[in-house]
C-alpha cells in the first residue's frame, strides 16, 4: 500500500515502516558518532522503549555504550490493510540493527502495568540475562488498572483550584488562542497520580528486587518533564505537577531500600511527542523554544538529551536539586533560552507565529515520530506495512 500520515488532532493513525526504520538508524548513526560511552551498565531494561526518550535510551546503551537491553512496550500489530504502530516498527528496526553490532536484544509487547507482564519479564531476565544493572522507566499512558484493585484511572491534563487561562496553538491551523480550563477535581487529581506517578515505577522495582534479578550496585532512572514558568499554570502547578512529586516521593522510597543512588528522577527538555502534543499550551511554548534553542545553538531532540545524559549525568558525583533530581533541562532553563522565550511569549499571535516561533519544526518533528517527512525515503512507493526493512 502506499502508506501517508493521517492526523487527527495530536495522533497520527499510520505510521511508515521504512521511514520508521530510517528514523531509528539516523539516531544510532548520531550516537556512533560520538564514540563510546565510558562505564555504562550492560544488562539494561528500558520501560516504554519504542519511541522518543526510551527508545533513545535503548540506542545509547546499545550502540554507545555496549549493553544488552529487555525492552517492554504497548504496541498495535500491522495487517495487509492497516499499518502497525510506530513504536511495533521501531522495535523491530532497533532490533535488527543491535543484532548486526553482536547484541541480543529482546522486547516484550504488551501492558506494562500488569502483574503478568512483570512476572513474564522477571523470568526472562533471569533466562537472559540474570540480572539487571539499569532499569529506565519512560512510560507515557492515559490510563493504568491497578492489578491489585482491578480499577482502571484515566489522567486529565487540568489545573488546581481555579480556572485558568492561557495563550495555546492549534498544530493543523497555526491559530494562536486563549483557552480556559477548568479546575480538576479531588478525584481526577487523585486518578493522574495513580496513572502518571510513581506508583507502577516503585511496584517493578520492588517486584524486581523481590525476585532477586537485581544487580550489585543496580539504578533506576524514572524520565520527567519540569518545564518554565511559562508552562507551570497547567503543567508543575496542575494534576501533572502532584503526579511528578508522587515520582519524587517514590524514588526516596526506593533509595531507602536499595541505597542513596538506586534510584533518580531525570528532568528532560521539551521535546515533541504524543504525549507533549496533547497538553494545552506546550506545542505552543515548543514551538518558541525550539526556534530560540537553535538560533543559540542549543537545540536537542531525545537522542541528544539522552546521550548527553549517558554520557555527563550518570556518575555518582553528578550533581542533583533540591530534590536529588538529576537534571539534563539545563540548556533549556539557562537565563539566555528563557529570557528570549520570555520575552517574544506575550508578543505571540496567529500573525506573529511564523516571525517568533517555528511550527514548522514542531510539526516535522511529529510527523518524524511516525516515519514521515524523512529525507531519502520514497513516500510514493508500495510498501507492505507488516515488513520492517533491514
Amino acid at each position: 500500500m502506499i502508506i501517508e500520515p493521517r492526523v487527527r488532532g495530536f495522533i497520527c493513525t499510520t505510521a511508515h515502516p521504512v521511514g520508521c526504520a530510517t528514523n531509528v538508524r539516523e539516531q544510532i548513526a548520531y550516537v556512533l558518532r560520538q564514540g563510546p560511552v565510558a562505564d555504562c551498565p550492560k544488562r539494561v531494561a528500558v520501560l516504554g522503549c519504542s519511541t522518543g526518550y526510551g527508545l533513545a535510551s535503548r540506542i545509547v546503551a546499545t550502540f554507545a555504550g555496549g549493553a544488552d537491553t529487555i525492552g517492554v512496550s504497548l504496541e498495535r500489530e500491522p495487517s495487509e490493510k492497516r499499518t502497525a504502530s510506530a513504536g511495533w516498527y521501531n522495535n523491530r528496526a532497533f532490533e535488527i540493527e543491535a543484532e548486526k553490532i553482536g547484541r541480543s536484544p529482546l522486547t516484550l509487547e504488551g501492558d506494562a502495568f500488569s502483574d503478568e507482564l512483570k512476572q513474564n519479564f522477571i523470568d526472562r531476565v533471569r533466562e537472559k540475562f540474570g540480572q539487571l544493572d539499569l532499569l529506565v522507566y519512560s512510560m507515557a499512558a492515559p490510563a493504568r488498572t491497578d492489578p491489585d484493585t482491578g480499577k482502571t484511572y484515566r489522567s486529565v491534563i487540568k489545573p488546581l483550584g481555579a480556572p485558568v487561562e492561557i495563550k495555546t496553538l492549534d498544530t493543523e491551523t497555526g491559530e494562536v488562542f486563549q483557552t480556559t480550563l477548568e479546575p480538576a477535581t479531588e478525584d481526577q487529581t487523585a486518578a493522574t497520580v495513580a496513572v502518571m506517578g510513581g506508583d507502577d515505577w516503585k511496584r517493578w522495582i520492588d517486584q524486581l528486587a523481590d525476585a532477586g534479578v537485581l544487580a550489585p550496585g543496580f539504578r533506576t532512572l524514572n524520565y520527567t518533564y519540569i518545564g518554565s514558568e511559562l508552562t507551570w499554570p497547567i503543567y508543575w502547578n496542575g494534576t501533572l505537577g502532584r503526579a511528578k512529586v508522587d515520582l519524587d516521593r517514590k524514588a526516596e522510597a526506593i533509595r531507602g531500600r536499595l541505597g542513596p543512588d538506586a534510584a533518580r528522577v531525570v528532568a528532560l527538555k521539551a521535546v515533541v511527542t504524543q504525549a507533549s502534543s496533547a497538553i494545552p499550551v506546550v506545542p505552543l511554548y515548543g514551538t518558541v523554544l525550539f526556534k530560540v534553542m537553535k538560533q543559540l545553538g542549543l537545540h536537542e531532540g531525545c537522542i541528544e538529551q539522552i546521550d548527553r545524559l549517558f554520557r555527563t549525568r550518570l556518575g555518582k558525583s553528578v550533581e542533583l536539586d533540591n530534590e536529588q533530581r538529576i537534571r539534563v533541562d539545563d540548556w533549556e532553563l539557562s537565563p539566555e533560552v528563557q529570557t528570549e522565550v520570555s520575552r517574544r511569549w506575550p508578543l505571540l499571535t496567529t500573525a506573529t507565529l511564523g516571525e517568533l516561533a517555528d511550527l514548522g519544526e514542531y510539526k516535522s518533528q511529529f510527523l518524524r515520530l511516525f516515519g514521515f517527512g524523512i529525507d531519502g525515503v520514497d513516500y510514493a512507493q508500495d510498501v507492505d506495512p507488516c515488513v520492517v526493512p533491514g
